[in-house]
């Protein structure tokens, strides 16, 4: 499994950027979700949300110092675009929660087959849990796509029959993009595999996952 080719954590960005529907108003959480605003196309008109009250950014242009007041979620410097808006945080968390945005991208620690997520603690003691509006978002967007890398540093499944971690949300999950794989969370057939890394079996993908796989008719390489 160590010599498994994965995708990179941008390819997994680019992936996610190129299935978000055109017109919808999306939150991208902290870590790997924030790489998804590099790959939107513009023409699609996607507007981003950042929970601390910004309605309308996108990543400051290169060579471009930006505004030490205007961050993502993962404290990197964006810009406003034309019409954005910019509201205070009990406005900003009741769009989460009203229903209001079309789709939330979250990382994770650990997503069941039941769609169940864990995203803000872990059993590290010495670890300072957060959970910022993950719960928020998980129950009001319409749409919760998760991107994380499918095992742990020391190749332990991160995709499980059931999470061990406390739980963000139950039965929240739509689909989850990794560094091996595009799962729909289906809640009758649990995970089904959409799209694999290109040189990986489907043994390998099920060796590396702690619950069970089924694979799509239509599935792809990427």
């Amino acid at each position: 499994m160590n010599n498994t080719k994965k995708l990179s954590r941008d390819r997994v960005a680019q992936l996610v950027a190129a299935d978000i529907a055109a017109g919808s108003y999306v939150n991208i959480g902290l870590g790997m979700p924030t790489l998804v605003a590099k790959y939107l196309d513009p023409a699609k008109e996607i507007i981003l949300h950042s929970e601390n009250g910004i309605l309308g950014i996108e990543d400051v242009t290169p060579g471009d110092a930006g505004d030490e007041d205007l961050i993502n979620a993962s404290k990197g410097r964006l810009q406003l675009i034309p019409g954005a808006s910019i509201s205070d945080q009990s406005l900003s968390f009741a769009m989460m929660r009203g229903g209001h945005l079309d789709a939330t991208i979250l990382g994770a620690f650990q997503v069941s087959c039941e769609g169940d997520i864990a995203s803000w603690a872990t059993d590290d003691t010495e670890a300072v849990p957060g959970i910022g509006g993950a719960m928020d978002l998980v129950a009001g967007a319409r749409k919760v796509i998760v991107v994380m890398e499918h095992t742990t540093r020391d190749g332990r499944p991160k995709l499980l029959r059931a999470c061990t971690f406390p739980l963000t949300g139950k039965g929240s999950v739509d689909v989850v993009y990794t560094d091996m794989a595009v799962i729909d969370v289906d809640h009758e057939r649990g995970f089904v595999v959409r799209a694999m890394a290109e040189g990986l079996t489907r043994e390998m993908l099920r060796a590396a996952t702690d619950a069970p796989l089924s694979f799509s008719d239509q599935l792809f390489f990427i």
